[in-house]
């Protein structure tokens, strides 16, 4: 029996394994990085244990380390979780060799499975050969043999691009899970990403536990997944479901594991088999209301699974909550998350709390929201309408396009689920939402209720002059323009049509074309106000010139680490609109710098290995169009 289990993770898996942990009465130990020392999982677990440094490559990464600290905490058993080390043959032998029990399939598997140039010789299946490439052959798909979760794939649709892909695919392979190794594969436009969740005992049983559809993804990295699948033919689902399970008896596989297949033109492409527990796994868990963590550990002590496959019940879909920009290139985001509340009803798994901080060492997903219902579209509405009321105060949040998503009639109606959906809709579903005009009123009437609370009565004259204030948003600049009024309330001049019914530090309610609204309203010391689910950016009444940056100024978009500048690349070199001149590595994805327009590098302040904060100064391109000389 397992008394005492090591999570080799962190984060939101370390965190849900432990919940199951203390159901079952199994202690349990933490590992941290330097970075993660305040984290969640830390708090959390009943013991920790620190690996010096915060790069990945020096603490989660470090299988000997993580070894040491399972003995020096004296656990009994190691659960890998998913990324990093999860999906490590040697790292499950010597789990095994050092007499812990491995929460998770034998080595050989992994191996057999793992690495996804190896599945692929199993079944049979040859990857393309980089050296024999040609126009023929493109789009093509660059992927790392190891790991997941859209770190290490590119996808190359010019040929002359296929080498640097290639390296940068590799180096980011490497960073994310200690294995450079990358091929290349044929690549689907526009398929259904659809995946087979498995459960296997050492006793031959083997359960098939049912389909999701995993196709909405941004830069190849899940966002919306649900199960079952919707709309798949009676056959084709059942051959997914006999393909999974003849992989798995292949190798003879114990304990959880997906199969992942891509689905096009009514065909199934075998992808890779992810020998380790998913982060979809909740959606599973809730139509078959099983606890996946669970059933793994009693796999792992050597128990048996009841013959019969559970049955399933109802439609269920998560939702994954990063920290990240969608309308800026997905770019992540980072800072204090100051509030972060759920509404009830809502299956949470999370690595934060209120009062975190989001840093840059790790992957930008903040939480997973999972809902089930008796029926898809019931699923659907419930989701969207708990991810409107959450609460998150701190940085820019994916939230409102998962609303925008779940309520798209595309995926509403389940009529065209493929991974192109962000590329057709990206644009429409970053525009930004309703009501910002509205929600900057109530920021600044909040704003001007808590100056009057702080000063006095002296504002209930009515003065000649409107007072102003704006606030940035998603939307772009709201300007407002109000007055106090003589019976100590606010006259609202611009936008026109609104009336004002009540207005208070953290709370302001609105009339317009008869219907009251109301705001609940945060501000904070640095500017940034939270109207319901806007933010919101006071802007300064006059600009700061020590702010302005010269035209063509290449900014850090986030802080990071630059990890290579493009090959000769030297100040007074010509480049053209979209050059790649340098790659950041953040959160451990590479994010691409290209010039903004023609014209010459005339400064470059980016060399690998440099630490860089959001906003910083990279580089310089002076366009090619200068503006004329004043006379």
């Amino acid at each position: 029996m397992i008394s005492r289990l090591l999570v080799a993770n962190r984060g939101e898996i370390a965190c849900r394994v432990f919940r199951t942990c203390r159901d079952l009465g199994v202690s349990t130990v933490a590992v941290y990085s330097d970075a993660d020392a305040g984290a969640l999982h830390v708090r959390e677990a009943d013991a920790a244990v620190r690996l010096p440094g915060a790069a990945p490559s020096e603490t989660y990464l470090r299988g000997d380390l993580i070894v040491e600290a399972a003995l020096a905490a004296g656990a009994d058993a190691v659960h890998p979780g998913y990324g990093f080390l999860s999906e490590n043959a040697d790292f499950a032998r010597t789990v095994i060799d050092a007499g812990l029990v491995w929460v998770g399939p034998p080595p050989a598997a992994i191996e057999a499975m793992a690495s996804k140039t190896r599945a692929k010789e199993l079944l049979g299946i040859e990857p393309l050969d980089p050296a024999r490439v040609t126009e023929a052959d493109l789009p093509v798909l660059v992927k790392a043999a190891a790991g997941g979760g859209g770190r290490g794939m590119r996808i190359v649709r010019e040929l002359p691009d296929l080498a640097g892909e290639l390296e940068s695919a590799s180096a980011e392979a490497a960073s994310a899970f200690g294995d450079g190794e990358v091929f290349v594969e044929p690549y689907v436009e526009d398929g259904r990403h659809v995946e087979v969740q498995l459960l296997c005992d050492a006793h031959g049983t083997v359960w098939a536990l049912g389909t999701r559809d995993c196709s909405l993804q941004r830069r190849h990295q899940k966002v919306i997944e649900e199960a079952p699948a919707p709309g798949l033919p009676a056959a084709l689902e059942a051959s997914l479901l006999d393909t999974a399970v003849r992989a798995a008896k292949a190798v003879g596989y114990v304990g959880a594991g997906t199969v992942e297949f891509l689905v096009a033109d009514g065909r199934a492409h075998f992808l890779e088999m992810n020998t380790r527990l998913q982060v979809e796994h909740p959606v599973t868990e809730e139509v078959y209301g099983v606890d996946l963590v669970a059933l793994q550990l009693a796999v792992a002590e050597g128990a048996k699974l009841p013959p019969e496959t559970p049955a399933p019940r109802g439609h269920a879909i998560e939702a994954r909550l990063y920290a990240e920009d969608p309308a800026r290139g997905w770019a992540p985001q980072t800072g204090a998350l100051r509030l972060f509340d759920v509404p009830g009803g809502v299956r949470l798994d999370t690595g934060y709390a209120s009062g975190d901080a989001i840093g840059v060492h790790y992957d930008p997903m903040i939480a997973k929201l999972t809902v089930h219902a008796p029926t898809r579209d019931g699923a659907v509405r419930k989701l969207a309408r708990a991810l409107e009321r959450t609460r998150i105060h701190g940085p820019v949040t994916n939230r409102d396009l998962l609303v925008a998503s779940l309520r798209h009639p595309e995926y509403a109606t389940a009529d065209r689920l493929d991974t192109g959906f962000y590329d057709r809709n990206l644009p429409a579903l970053t525009t930004a939402p309703g009501g910002g005009d509205l929600a900057a009123v109530a920021a600044a009437l909040a704003a001007a209720s808590a100056r009057r609370g702080r000063f006095g009565g002296g504002w209930r004259n009515l003065r000649s002059q409107d007072e102003t204030r704006t606030y940035g948003g998603t939307g772009g600049d709201h300007e407002i323009r109000y007055r106090p009024t003589l019976d100590g309330g606010y006259e609202v001049t611009a936008p026109e049509g609104v009336r004002v019914v009540a207005a208070a530090p953290d709370r302001v309610s609105l009339e317009t074309a008869g219907v009251v609204r109301h705001f609940d309203v945060t501000a904070y010391e640095d500017g940034t106000v939270h109207v319901g689910g806007h933010r919101l950016t006071a802007r300064p009444r006059f600009t700061d010139p020590r702010e302005q940056t010269a035209p063509g100024s290449l900014l850090a978009p986030m802080p990071g680490t630059v990890v290579r500048v493009a090959d000769g690349l030297a100040v007074g070199d010509a480049v053209t609109a979209g050059q790649p001149l340098l790659w950041l590595e953040a959160m451990k994805m590479e994010h691409r710098v290209t010039a903004p327009a023609s014209g010459t590098l005339t400064a470059l302040h980016a060399a690998p290995g440099r630490q860089v904060e959001v906003g910083a100064l990279l580089a310089v391109v002076q366009t090619e169009e200068r503006p004329e000389a004043q006379s």
